[in-house]
């Protein structure tokens, strides 16, 4: 939009007020149904009808409002329907470490810490409980040479993931517990600290779904008792992520690979994909909702805050090459439907009708359509 400039004196005419009126709907995106209030800007607080404003007058068919106007330009281009939400900026998961070895906690991670698999996750009894990724079955027996079964299958993928071992000499996915098995353990073991058996004895490991994990919270204190079965953590993944509370009613207008614009804490922003959308809803506070979850394409970008709040912009769809003029030019006419208020050369004032299509909020544009109406066309809005 142009800068806002004021007319001249030569466009003084006795034309018909501006009108505060209900917006247009709009149209219907995938469900969605958004609602934009266009804010009229009107003199001493008050409004005339713009009764009939094509019908030629005898005098003049110009028409201009007594308000105080800036002006802007018709613009061509693209415009994206947003809906704006507020979300939380943190990390994606959220997983509970619980402890099988018996013992007393010598040593926890501090809140924020990472670790890594194939690391010491913490210390019972001065011994290291490492961390492998796995979440196929729970730690719930020792596992030694001849075992089978899901537990030893995700402990032969880690083992590989982690060099111990390649591919050609374990099978990632098969779930026997091999010589080879008993060979790269013995050497993890001895990386990490732990007698050297060959054998994973219940406690020994946690196994967690991600290759590293980022402590949110402690479960339990240094110096306490190390109960089997006891949450001693809870960790999240190291990937970033925003999620928003989405009003369950707008559920269809909002799909698994949409764009959004993410705005941090620091006033920039960032480019985000919806990576899922829930199918659960949940009540909270008189509101019922869903939960909304979206990866940021630079997750460098986003900082290091957690549980920051943003504001988020969901594209849900987007129109190109069309005209557009700003929201709060748009007037409404007492027979139904809406006009610009075109300003003419010598500063004749005319109002063009106008159809309405998608309303991009985040830049206060409404795509425009209408007989007369054409790219760079100078058109009245409410002085700022």
């Amino acid at each position: 939009m142009s800068a806002t400039q004021s007319p001249t004196e030569d466009e003084e005419a006795s034309p018909p007020e501006r009108q505060s009126a209900p917006p247009p709907a709009r149209r219907k995106r995938r469900g969605l149904t958004a609602i934009v209030v266009v804010a009229i800007v009107v003199a001493a607080g008050a409004g005339v009808v713009v009764a009939d404003p094509f019908k030629k007058s005898e005098k003049d068919s110009s028409a201009r409002t007594s308000a105080p106007t800036g002006l802007a330009k018709v613009t061509q281009g693209s415009l994206s329907a947003r809906t704006l939400e507020n979300g939380t900026l943190g990390y994606a998961g959220s997983y509970d470490v619980v402890n099988n070895a018996k013992g007393t906690i010598t040593k926890l991670p501090a809140v924020g810490d990472v670790i890594s698999q194939g690391k010491v996750l913490y210390r019972v009894s001065g011994k290291p409980v490492v961390m492998l990724q796995g979440a196929a079955e729970p730690v719930y027996r020792d596992l030694a040479y001849g075992a089978e079964g899901a537990d030893v299958r995700q402990l032969n993928a880690a083992l590989v993931s982690l060099k111990y071992a390649t591919k050609a000499q374990i099978d990632p996915d098969s779930d026997y517990f091999s010589m080879q098995t008993y060979y790269a353990l013995k050497e993890l073991q001895e990386d990490v600290g732990l007698k050297e058996t060959g054998e994973l004895s219940l406690g020994q490991a946690v196994f967690l779904p991600a290759e590293e994990v980022r402590v949110i919270k402690a479960g339990a204190v240094r110096g306490g008792p190390a109960g089997q079965g006891q949450s001693v953590l809870q960790v999240s993944s190291t990937k970033r992520q925003v999620t928003v509370e989405l009003n369950a009613s707008q559920q269809t207008g909002v799909a698994v690979g949409d764009k959004v614009t993410i705005t941090l804490p620091n006033g920039k922003s960032t480019d985000g994909e919806v990576s899922s959308v829930g199918k659960v809803a949940k009540q909270a506070d008189d509101k019922t909702t869903i939960e909304v979850q979206i990866k940021p394409k630079d997750p460098k970008a986003t900082g290091g805050l957690d549980q920051a709040p943003v504001q988020v912009a969901i594209v849900s769809d987007t129109v190109k090459d069309v005209l557009s003029v700003p929201v709060n030019a748009l007037l409404a006419l007492a027979g139904g439907g809406y006009a610009v208020e075109a300003v003419e050369a010598g500063g004749k004032h005319k109002l063009i009708p106008v159809r309405t299509g998608i309303f991009d909020d985040s830049e206060g544009k409404v795509e425009v359509s209408g007989a007369g109406l054409e790219v760079g066309q100078k058109i009245a809005v409410p002085a700022s």
